[in-house]
């Protein structure tokens, strides 16, 4: 999956493949997660977030599941 590079304080890029709903996310410290059955708008509105991690924190951590990479 391709991830692309944010500017963030906690994240590093972010990925998203639509045929499978699954939203990965490269953190700074080099943990990889993979959040799935995430719908393709969610994914849109993490990218258009002025904060990438307060969108994660709020939308997504806690309400999607999840695997470590």
């Amino acid at each position: 999956m391709n991830r692309q590079a944010v500017t963030s304080s906690n994240i590093a890029s972010i990925g998203y493949e639509a045929d499978s709903q699954t939203l990965e996310i490269e953190f700074l410290n080099g943990g990889v997660y993979q959040y799935f059955d995430v719908p393709q708008y969610v994914h849109e509105e993490l990218m258009n977030a002025s904060s990438h991690g307060q969108y994660l924190a709020q939308n997504i951590k806690g309400v999607y599941r999840f695997s470590k990479v």
